[in-house]
């Protein structure tokens, strides 16, 4: 007797869902594309469209109005820059606190840099798309990921590692924003890197317990 032919196997993803991913993308670059050319206050929906060569039509099937497209382009951008950050806290585990200071600086600033016109451009717009709600929501796991990273380090921290992880992030963010908006030249960049580098290690060394 013939055993039945069991059913083929399906692919991962069927040509409209690489499609439809592809299409999302695509509007996703386009949104900040029309971001950076033509400034907030000339970003709709139809300079995005035209820009990702799609209809509105499709632009609104996955996203209901601008707000929500812009808000989905902040969130992968904070989620690129968590990723670098937990790449960091990975690579820096067990080292001592000055090596980490200067690791997590050199890695977030690495990773904020990377797409700096964007990030710039996302600041402008964050505060019109709840910008500082979205990255709240994203710190709760850098603060984790880094207080994880301060626990494996052979010196013993004073204070409890979630509030300095904390301060340490907020610190990083505050200070790269200002760097950021200010549209600091090159070297006026490394300047002040080094600053934020000398900055979170003198933090770190005030709240570790003495030997």
């Amino acid at each position: 007797m013939r055993k039945p032919l069991k059913p083929p196997l399906e692919p991962r993803k069927s040509p409209v869902q690489a499609r439809s991913s592809a299409s999302v993308q695509a509007i996703r670059e386009a949104a900040v594309q029309v971001l950076l050319k033509e400034g907030k206050e000339r970003l709709t929906t139809r300079r995005i469209a035209d820009r990702a060569g799609v209809s509105v039509g499709t632009l609104y099937q996955y996203f209901p109005n601008k707000s929500a497209l812009l808000q989905a382009v902040l969130r992968d951008h904070l989620e690129g820059i968590a990723e670098a950050l937990r790449a960091a806290c990975e690579e820096w585990k067990g080292a001592t606190l000055d090596q980490m200071a200067t690791g997590l600086v050199d890695d977030f600033m690495k990773a904020k840099l990377r797409h700096v016109e964007t990030s710039r451009a996302l600041y402008f717009i964050s505060d019109d798309i709840g910008g500082a709600a979205i990255a709240r929501q994203n710190a709760v796991h850098n603060v984790s990921a880094v207080a994880a990273l301060l626990e494996s380090a052979p010196q013993k921290l004073i204070e409890s590692p979630q509030v300095v992880a904390s301060i340490v992030l907020a610190t990083l963010a505050g200070v790269s924003r200002r760097m950021l908006e200010a549209r600091l030249q090159d070297g006026e960049l490394e300047a002040m890197q080094q600053g934020l580098k000398t900055m979170v290690r003198a933090y770190l060394q005030a709240v570790t317990s003495p030997a």
